[in-house]
């Protein structure tokens, strides 16, 4: 079997023969085909083998993987002798139900992104949460504590992002979805978190006319994914001030448009990404990692220019 494209789209067929023989990690989807964290991980185990011969067989795969088939590919996996998955859309809160173990903070978001082996089974962890306070101080000086910050989206990148705001200690949490139930279900979620008193809720259609409007934005919806797609608030309503993180990335949308029109602050979800990616790789090997590396991976990628992480 061939090893040698990391970034090739795997089956779970290929599982029942494989015999890769040094540490296999992987990242599990549908679809998974655009997925940068094979090139961003190979990049850093790749700088991490030079001097730590130890990471030096370790790579990262990725597979395609239906929601239904979920449980027989983490078995699958956990059979064929992998030491760490990644979960992305649709799985991360699927398998909370999958793990033999969870981590609290994990536990409270009610998703979890990074699996480490156990001899029976998965340990659940969620890395989201840090990759975004990470990126907010990096990318735009923002600190979680005393900060206020407004949610935008209920769904499983909104949980744990969520979940860090109140452990990080913020001043208020707003949370806007248009679909009431899940924002409710949310919300009923953050009851557990320190500091759930800080959270209100509200309807993205219509925004209450007590929003801050000064805060830190985070955009958690899908919307943003695709060029033509439309903002998910207005931001007329906002003041200069105001900070905007949008956790899609690769499209200048309408949202990052309005934001350059009116001289917010924004910045896009690549560097989450690869500080949540830079979290799970640390939960595997215990090692320090090396967080440029893994941009530069990133970008490469995905054809950006550089950036730093």
């Amino acid at each position: 079997m061939q090893y040698d494209d990391p970034d090739r789209v795997r089956s779970l067929d290929e599982l029942e023969h494989w015999d890769f023989q040094g540490s296999s990690l992987a990242v599990l989807g549908s679809p998974i085909g655009h997925s940068v964290s094979p090139a961003m991980h190979n990049a850093a185990l790749n700088l991490m083998g030079q001097t730590q011969h130890i990471f030096a067989d370790w790579r990262y795969f990725k597979f395609d993987t239906p929601p239904e088939i979920l449980p027989q590919a983490l078995e699958q996996l956990h059979r064929a002798g992998f030491q760490g998955v990644n979960l992305t859309i649709p799985h991360k809160v699927q398998a909370v139900d999958l793990v033999v173990e969870i981590d609290p903070g994990a536990k409270l978001s009610g998703a979890v992104n990074t699996l480490h082996r156990r001899e029976h089974g998965w340990a659940g962890f969620n890395s989201d949460g840090y990759g975004l306070e990470q990126a907010l101080l990096r990318e735009l000086s923002v600190e979680l504590t005393d900060a206020t910050v407004i949610m935008l989206g209920a769904g499983g990148a909104a949980r744990a992002a969520a979940v860090q705001c109140l452990q990080s200690g913020v001043a208020e949490l707003w949370i806007g979805n248009r679909n009431q139930e899940r924002l409710g279900g949310l919300i009923d979620l953050l009851q557990e978190a320190p500091n759930s008193e800080r959270v209100r809720g509200f309807d993205l259609s219509q925004p209450p006319a007590d929003l801050p409007k000064h805060a830190v934005i985070v955009n958690a919806t899908s919307l943003g994914l695709k060029a033509e797609d439309p903002a998910p608030i207005d931001l007329t309503t906002f003041e200069s001030e105001t900070k905007v993180y949008d956790m899609t990335y690769g499209v200048e949308n309408a949202l990052a448009k309005a934001a350059k029109e009116q001289g917010i602050a924004y910045a896009d979800g690549l560097s989450m990404l690869v500080w949540q990616g830079v979290r799970s790789l640390e939960i595997w090997s215990g090692a320090e990692v090396p967080a440029q590396a893994m941009m530069d991976g990133a970008c490469f990628a995905k054809g950006y220019s550089p950036r730093r992480a």
